[in-house]
């Protein structure tokens, strides 16, 4: 077994070794930049169909198909493709009908049915959007009485991401050089960079196009829509690099 005082001198040098190996170490900026493309949309997504009453399920499900059949239909005269039509809702419930009424030991009655309800709604992609307002005219016209809203998108928003990418970069580099500066330091290697994208909801914006449609079309404000990229980069500054 080595001497406890054999062993002092060796804690000594380690502990003293550190803080130089502590001292090569590069110093880091850590930065984060943003970058924010906008554009006008170039597809829609429509959630519409038929809800139904009758006595009988059966009588409720009879009106609802003939009613469907006439939307899908009107989609397909509207030019609308069956890649673009999906079902995305359908159900048949009973109505009730309550009531305050008790029984002889004072609980109240059950609720009654009293007909029956079906619902079936359909997505359906508008890929030319100088015919959304027509399209949503001649819906309600065939009897699609629900419709759940209006969604926008760009179909490939690949580039618009790129672009965004590098308009974050830059940001962030800008950044970056800006505290070097401020410490009396070049900037130096990149060592790191991660992202993380940002998708934003449409804001009020009219186009050319719908303001010439007819009188009878539905009026509908496209929007645009925003990309957006996150960046953090990290660089080493170049006096410790």
């Amino acid at each position: 077994m080595r001497p406890i005082t054999a062993l002092i001198p060796l804690i000594l040098a380690t502990s003293l070794s550190m803080p130089a190996f502590a001292a090569n170490e590069p110093a880091l900026i850590s930065v984060t930049g943003t970058g924010e493309v906008s554009a006008a949309p170039d597809t829609a997504f429509i959630n519409s169909g038929v809800t139904t009453q009758g006595a009988t399920a059966r009588e409720a499900l009879d009106a609802n198909t003939k009613a469907m059949n006439d939307l899908l239909a009107t989609l397909k005269e509207a030019g609308i493709e069956a890649r673009d039509v999906q079902t995305s809702g359908f159900s048949v419930s009973p109505n009730y009908v309550y009531t305050d009424a008790r029984d002889e030991n004072g609980y109240t009655l059950p609720p009654k049915i009293n007909g029956y309800q079906v619902y079936n709604t359909v997505n359906v992609r508008i890929r030319d959007l100088t015919t959304l307002g027509s399209v949503l005219d001649k819906q309600v016209t065939v009897g699609a009485n629900t419709i759940n809203g209006i969604t926008f998108s760009v179909a490939d928003p690949s580039k618009l991401y790129d672009e965004a990418r590098k308009e974050a970069f830059a940001d962030a580099k800008e950044k970056a050089n800006l505290y070097a500066e401020a410490a009396g330091e070049t900037l130096g290697l990149l060592k790191s960079v991660s992202e993380s994208q940002g998708y934003d909801q449409p804001q009020p914006y009219m186009m050319k196009a719908e303001l010439s449609a007819a009188p009878s079309d539905v009026p509908v404000a496209t929007g645009e829509l925003s990309f957006q990229i996150n960046v953090q980069v990290t660089y080493a500054v170049e006096y410790w690099a």
